[in-house]
């Protein structure tokens, strides 16, 4: 069992499988973020963040861009760390359960711990993709 397992886990498919599920929850907000454009522009109004316009753009391209090197297994610490820097902005702007009561602010809590863990992640993913760019340059196993 353990030699399947080491198998399936060393196949090239798998760590791209594993990249494009770490970044689902980015890359489908980035496409829902695009398709619906003003609805995104009002998200980031309603969050105060102001110029609107120019900031959901930022938003988009860190998302998409993040996701698309992460995946891509090319820069993939950049990538990470771009994601990464999003999540941990987005748990004060949009996730502050410290200023809530009640269910609201557990739930909330909730979404920020989620975050953190998402950011962690991300801090495996770079760790391991820059692992294996040292392996690559020197020949020797990541």
């Amino acid at each position: 069992m353990t030699d399947l397992i080491e198998r399936l886990t060393a196949a090239p498919p798998f760590a791209l499988i594993a990249r494009i599920v770490l970044t689902l929850m980015f890359w489908l907000s980035g496409i829902a973020k695009l398709a619906d454009f003003p609805a995104t522009v009002a998200e980031m109004r309603h969050f105060g963040l102001e110029p609107a316009a120019p900031i959901a753009v930022a938003v988009i391209a860190v998302q998409l861009v993040g996701s698309a090197l992460v995946i891509s297994g090319r820069h993939v610490w950049l990538g990470a760390g771009m994601l990464g820097v999003f999540t941990v902005l987005t748990i004060p702007i949009a996730h502050a359960f410290w200023t809530m009561d009640g269910e609201h602010a557990f739930f909330e809590m909730l979404v920020a711990f989620e975050h953190i863990s998402v950011i962690g992640g991300l801090m495996v993913v770079a760790a391991f993709g820059e692992a294996r760019r040292r392996a690559a340059l020197t020949g020797l196993p990541a």
